[in-house]
């Protein structure tokens, strides 16, 4: 089990929390494979666990965090829409909720980070290309760098494509129609 490097969770006194536990270290581990922070992971899976919407004191508690990386872990989940912060508050406190859901929380996560990539990369991509192609049209252009900027647009020209292939996925995603209705028995799909 990796050990989270900010804080450290306390010990588990029964079955039911060793195994929690061990679900919270794996969703750890599997968020960190995309690029989380694996203490956001193990928060995540403290609210995941939890019965009821928890403020940032009672997830500093929890995980013995200080609150500024409590405050950050919490910012950073709720952009990855795996946190939801709520309108309601407890003794002037915001509450904050996780997505049980794996299929939303699923579908939420990469959809954020998935469209964040297409606006970064269109970004630089379309400011790019017209400038490398009146590079290409210049007279006082070195042959050798045109050579170089028309493979260049080239290649900048083909993502084109795939950004908005890319963007088309999101779209999708966002809609829902990579999931199918959930089984009468409650797995195997969304719910």
């Amino acid at each position: 089990m990796k050990k989270a490097t900010s804080g450290k969770m306390k010990e588990p006194t029964c079955v039911r929390e060793e195994v929690r536990l061990k679900v919270i270290d794996a969703i750890a581990q599997t968020m960190d494979l995309y690029g989380v922070n694996y203490t956001f992971g193990q928060l995540y899976g403290v609210m995941f666990f939890e019965d009821r919407p928890m403020t940032l004191e009672e997830m500093r508690t929890s995980m013995n965090m200080s609150k500024s990386n409590m405050s950050y872990a919490v910012r950073s989940l709720v952009e990855s829409k795996m946190v939801t912060k709520l309108d309601e508050k407890v003794e002037r406190k915001d509450l904050y909720a996780a997505e049980t859901d794996f299929f939303k929380a699923f579908q939420a996560f990469f959809a954020t980070r998935l469209q964040r990539e297409i606006d970064v990369m269109r970004e630089a991509v379309e400011a790019a290309i017209p400038k490398l192609a009146e590079s290409i049209l210049e007279e006082e252009t070195p042959e050798e760098e045109r050579r170089l900027a028309l493979s260049d647009l080239h290649k900048l020209k083909h993502s084109v494509s795939y950004y908005e292939w890319l963007q088309r996925f999101v779209e999708r995603l966002r809609d829902g129609e990579f999931f199918e209705a959930p089984p009468r028995n409650g797995t195997g799909g969304p719910g």
